[in-house]
């Protein structure tokens, strides 16, 4: 007999697409078939072959995420599976971070897709708590919607995790995971529109081709989400290019989710599906210690319950001096040019303050207009030094709220997350 009731995924969605194991074995003979045309051969045991893996011969074309890295140019690599790569400070000194240039964080292995740029069969689907489910290709999502460009800050909840004392577990980034590029799509508020979401709606969830570490193709990475709330904000995107250039595969090719103000891992990469939940996503580092917080303060190295943690959702204001270098020398009766880049998760940074006397005094700096709302200000001033010695330039930013950097690390937490205490650079003046 049969079982041809309900097929569950990963994350207990039900699939009711016919006897179980029916489109496993149609997904597997697909990919048979696709890769029998690449190589311009038969592949007479093809239906033995393990779902997810691709002949060698193929996968020997495909560049590997090392090579892709070696197209970045000055980033700290922190990992190499998963690739994890930080920019230092002053190779963010711009106002559009290049592609170079912008920090890498993965929690899988890249998709043969993306590592490919092969869009053949490509979908992303649309479901869940919908009055109509979507299977749209990218040609629909091309022309079929209202295309917008926006420049967006993108910063991982961990960034600055490595000055959290007792030490946190994760990637120990210091200041450079994050960048501001320029992102080409669409509003993801018009596809849900088209979808016609339910009034049971609450939250979405993504999923993307990524790989887990195991190479278990039944296993999902990551499956993050977000409120309805924020998904219909006019400036929440589905994006396929950036700084004008078709999606590198490092940054989520075909397709990825922006998700301005909040922490990186919202901004799912290399999409295939977005579902709509009637509760709070509980996908794969959405639940337990990831990317939450204590409810409450606590002290260094508390064991925090479960259950009093809370979901991070708008990024702390920050800034970040990127010129000059830390360590800069200069006489006694030079003026210093400083320079930097300033943004907060809450919209816009309304003052930059400098000190060069341990927060004793402030000098406000000349801030910019955002290029557009969630891009980061670039800043800038000029200080000078009364006498030879040892300094440090301090930089505190606050936003259009009220809210300000603190000068040392905030409140600390089993992850490290949300450090946003000022950058600090020492000047030896002779």
């Amino acid at each position: 007999m049969k079982n041809n009731a309900v097929e569950r995924d990963s994350h207990g969605t039900e699939n009711r697409r016919g006897p179980v194991g029916s489109r496993r074995n149609f997904v597997r003979a697909s990919a048979v078939a696709a890769f029998s045309s690449a190589l311009g051969l038969d592949i007479p045991f093809g239906r033995f072959l393990p779902q997810g893996m691709t002949p060698v011969a193929l996968a020997q074309q495909l560049p590997s995420e090392a090579d892709l890295l070696n197209g970045k140019k000055g980033l700290r690599v922190l990992n190499d599976r998963p690739v994890n790569a930080e920019t230092p400070a002053t190779l963010l000194d711009g106002e559009i971070t290049p592609i170079s240039r912008h920090f890498v964080r993965n929690n899988g292995i890249l998709p043969e897709r993306a590592l490919g740029m092969n869009l053949d069969g490509w979908k992303l689907e649309i479901d869940g708590e919908v009055g109509q489910s979507l299977s749209l290709s990218m040609e629909t999502l091309r022309n079929e919607f209202e295309v917008i460009e926006r420049a967006y800050v993108i910063e991982c909840g961990g960034n600055g995790r490595a000055g959290f004392h007792p030490p946190a577990s994760g990637n120990q980034w210091t200041l450079g995971a994050v960048g501001c590029s320029l992102y080409r799509g669409v509003r993801l508020r018009d596809v849900l529109e088209r979808a016609r979401l339910k009034p049971d709606a609450v939250y979405i969830g993504y999923y993307g081709e990524d790989i887990h570490l195991s190479r278990d193709p039944d296993k999902v990475v990551i499956s993050r989400g977000f409120p309805i709330g924020k998904a219909m904000d006019e400036h929440t995107m589905l994006a396929w290019e950036m700084n004008g250039e078709v999606l590198p595969a490092l940054h989520g090719f075909p397709l990825r989710l922006i998700c301005p103000g909040w922490p990186g891992s919202a901004s799912g990469k290399w999409l295939t599906r977005i579902t709509v939940r009637d509760r709070v996503h509980d996908g794969p580092k959405m639940t337990g210690y990831s990317y939450r917080v204590p409810k409450y303060p606590v002290a260094p190295g508390t064991e925090v319950p479960e259950e009093d943690m809370q979901i991070i959702e708008e990024m702390p204001v920050k800034s970040m001096i990127t010129f000059p270098a830390s360590g800069m020398e200069i006489r006694v009766d030079d003026v210093l040019p400083v320079r930097g880049n300033a943004w907060s998760g809450m919209g816009n940074v309304s003052a930059v303050d400098l000190s060069i006397d341990f927060g004793q005094t402030w000098k406000r700096a000349e801030v910019a207009d955002p290029r557009n709302m969630y891009a980061w200000q670039r800043w800038k001033t000029h200080l000078k030094f009364p006498s030879p010695g040892y300094f440090e330039v301090w930089a505190r930013a606050t936003d259009h709220t009220g809210a300000m950097q603190p000068m040392v690390v905030p409140g600390w937490n089993p992850r490290g997350y949300l450090n946003n205490a000022m950058h600090r650079i020492a000047v030896k003046v002779s």
